[in-house]
């Protein structure tokens, strides 16, 4: 049976009542490895407003749950029993566990051949790629492994399926998908098919007539009812800030991204900004009317988003987590990032009260428990956070010893033979530039235990890495 790898990946959203301000940030893992035939087989199709999903399973089984299973963000409530309709009789989708799960009503084995109806929407999932990025004039994008299935010997056992796959053997392995439109070709990886067949394509397919423009080493679909100076901005910063990156780190991996932005409307009293990265694409989504004009708030945020995003080519992609617990090292590795990106690319923007946020946050969420729990919790900032408070102890410790920065520390680290930054390599990495071996107790404490005071624990941290700070009643403030 095979392993399932872990991935880094990126899906952060920012939404609030106006101001715009910052939310709980998301990550997710990959599908399962590659196999040898047979697989499920999967034909999704759009016919004007009608979608199906057509399954051929490659085995009798009772029950099949879906991989990626993430609840809404907003309601914690799954997506799939109110979104997705099943038509064969004698088959329902229903919650198990962590996982939503495809099972015969009778106990028997699920029929070969299934058929779902599907009503794409907007939605933002926990640690994990939204299923669908809907367009103001009716284009949609799919999410490719939302489809994915395992095997089940019988419908219960999907309650004894960890949160995070990562690395446990599991049956079968990722569905071949084909992709049709009865209006037209399909936009898949840049190009316009007019039917598309992958495995593991891990990418959103695009439904619709929407325009892509060239310019700069990016490829952007921007819907047209996006606000303009947003588009605008996306379109013109999203190159700087990756020149930035591949100046400090060296090119990114891969071909040059494509940008691909929906736009959900101008909801009263909200400003929402979403996204995520995908081997060669930045997705992105927003709403509200929050940022209908620009000002220099919206105008930070954007930039910051843009920022963490295009991070994630290098620690997310060019380097994975080896679990989702360790996703610390990718988001708050892409957020020091950002802010450092953005403090180059504009001397009055304001980095320390960024990072002040960060050191709030890691504090408040690691008070009496800990981070490796923090998805259970529903608490994924913590490791956006804290994986932030932690780089800014390595970048103080890179400084003390070269005069470099977070960029000199993570370089090295990106050259992994695996692809993969263990949370022990990064720990050893802190202590190699340090040479102070005590450090990694107290980002391990937080990791796995919290404390009844962290920050006690930043504080001790920052004073040994040389980040300037003080403490105001308990309080870490940066200075």
């Amino acid at each position: 049976m095979p392993r399932r790898p872990a991935l880094a990946a990126s899906l952060l959203v920012l939404s609030a009542a106006l101001p715009l301000a910052a939310c709980a940030p998301v990550a997710s893992s990959p599908p399962p490895p590659a196999l040898q035939e047979p697989r499920v087989q999967v034909s999704v199709v759009r016919d004007g407003d009608d979608w199906s999903v057509d399954y051929v399973l490659d085995r009798d089984a009772p029950a099949w749950a879906f991989f990626n299973s993430a609840l809404l963000r907003e309601s914690r409530q799954p997506w799939r029993p109110d979104w997705w309709t099943v038509q064969t009789p004698g088959v329902v989708i229903e919650r198990i566990g962590n996982y939503d799960v495809l099972r015969a009503t009778d106990g028997g084995a699920v029929p070969r051949h299934v058929r779902i109806r599907m009503r794409p929407r907007p939605g933002d999932l926990e640690a994990a790629y939204d299923p669908a990025l809907v367009f103001s004039d009716g284009t949609v994008a799919l999410y490719s492994e939302q489809f994915d299935l395992i095997p089940l010997e019988a419908a219960a056992a999907a309650g004894d399926l960890p949160r995070d796959l990562n690395g446990v053997a599991v049956p079968g392995g990722p569905a071949k998908v084909t992709w049709r439109d009865r209006a037209g070709p399909v936009l898949f990886k840049g190009e316009r098919r007019t039917e598309v067949t992958a495995v593991e394509a891990r990418t959103y397919v695009l439904f619709g007539d929407a325009t892509t423009r060239q310019g700069d080493g990016v490829t952007t679909v921007v819907d047209p009812g996006l606000p303009r100076w947003l588009g605008d901005e996306l379109a013109g910063f999203t190159p700087r800030v990756m020149g930035y990156y591949a100046r400090r780190l060296g090119a990114a991996p891969g071909d040059a991204p494509t940008l691909m932005v929906s736009w959900t409307g101008p909801t009263e009293h909200l400003s929402s900004m979403g996204g995520s990265v995908l081997p060669g694409m930045i997705s992105m989504s927003f709403e509200g009317e929050g940022v209908l004009n620009p000002d220099a708030e919206a105008l930070t945020r954007a930039h910051w988003f843009i920022g963490h995003e295009g991070a994630h080519f290098w620690l997310g992609q060019a380097v994975r987590y080896e679990y989702a617990r360790d996703m610390w090292i990718t988001e708050g590795g892409a957020d020091l990032m950002a802010v450092r990106a953005l403090k180059a690319l504009n001397p009055a923007y304001d980095a320390r009260a960024e990072l002040q946020t960060e050191v709030d946050d890691c504090v408040r969420l690691t008070q009496g428990r800990s981070i490796v729990t923090a998805a259970d919790r529903g608490e994924h900032r913590a490791h956006y956070a804290c994986g932030a408070v932690f780089a800014m102890a390595a970048e103080g410790a890179q400084t003390a010893r070269t005069g470099g920065d977070w960029f000199d520390f993570i370089k090295p680290l990106l050259a992994q033979p695996d692809g993969v930054l263990t949370r022990e390599e990064w720990l050893s990495a802190l202590t190699g530039v340090s040479r102070d071996p005590s450090l990694r107790l107290g980002v391990e404490q937080l990791l796995d235990k919290g404390a009844a005071d962290p920050s006690a624990v930043v504080a001790r941290l920052f004073q040994r890495t040389g980040v300037a700070f003080r403490l105001e009643n308990g309080r870490v403030v940066l200075t």
